[in-house]
């Protein structure tokens, strides 16, 4: 099913970057919009934008997806307001750069609470309604860094190991149900990460940047087409590739070398 044609579809971390690009390529679809993130500002304009591009309806709603019972209680006011979810894009999330000890326990956990936890809550909360529907598409942003263990990236990397497990495992659970659910695992993108984790991106990040539109694009099209999982990009194939044929050890050291160039 490509057209989203007058049907709801929740986008998380829509204030910026890949969600805006998420956003923009449902409404493209027709698909009415919740739009979901922290900061509602940015996600005001982009629904004036998208309503008038589209004609489109466009809900924002300003949640902070880390605190435990967030998805539940946006899910009560949708269900009040007789709106039900055909789709999920589960892409809220941050990540953080520096050697683990280095990092602040408060930020360590701040990141697992919504890398991990908000997104198990939210995909928890809208995947029971499409398989008592019958239907439905969830797609998970994980990263290439969920296929190999990355020094520098480590906790943030563990997080998108567990997205990228649970979103495979998923798929074959709710196949039955008529309910998709794909992972999306981008490499380095342009978008706000980067400012978020307070690092810049190294020279050899930038070579690998891509732009979060053909991204999206990518992401979508394998949901559409009920793939349990793609990977972004070309090079990021083959990195992912390549770090499955060799020692995990190994993995490791280079992507530790990799990050410092």
């Amino acid at each position: 099913m490509d057209s989203m044609h007058d049907k709801w579809a929740i986008v998380t971390g829509a204030s910026s970057g890949i969600g805006k690009d998420f956003a923009a390529a449902l409404a493209e679809k027709g698909a009415n919009l919740i739009l979901v993130a922290r900061r509602v500002e940015p996600m005001e304009q982009l629904g004036v934008e998208l309503r008038a591009k589209h004609n489109i309806q466009v809900r924002v709603e300003g949640v902070d997806l880390s605190v435990s019972g967030a998805a539940a209680k946006l899910k009560e006011k949708l269900d009040a307001d007789g709106i039900f979810v055909t789709a999920l894009i589960n892409n809220a999330g941050f990540g953080l750069i520096n050697e683990f000890v280095n990092q602040s326990t408060d930020r360590i956990t701040s990141m697992l609470q919504l890398n991990v936890i908000g997104l198990t809550e939210m995909t928890h909360v809208f995947a029971r309604p499409m398989k008592e529907r019958g239907g439905g598409y969830i797609l998970l942003v994980a990263s290439v860094a969920a296929y190999q263990p990355c020094p520098i990236f480590a906790a943030y990397a563990a997080t998108k190991a567990y997205v990228l497990s649970l979103g495979e495992a998923l798929h074959t659970e709710l196949a039955p149900h008529q309910v998709v659910v794909t992972v999306l695992a981008p490499g380095v993108t342009q978008s706000e990460f980067f400012t978020a984790a307070g690092q810049k991106p190294s020279p050899a990040m930038l070579r690998m940047m891509m732009k979060s539109r053909p991204v999206v694009d990518i992401g979508l099209q394998a949901l559409f087409k009920g793939r349990s999982s793609v990977v972004a990009g070309k090079f990021n194939r083959l990195l992912t590739l390549g770090s499955g044929l060799i020692p995990r050890q190994m993995a490791a050291r280079i992507g530790m070398k990799m990050a410092k160039l």
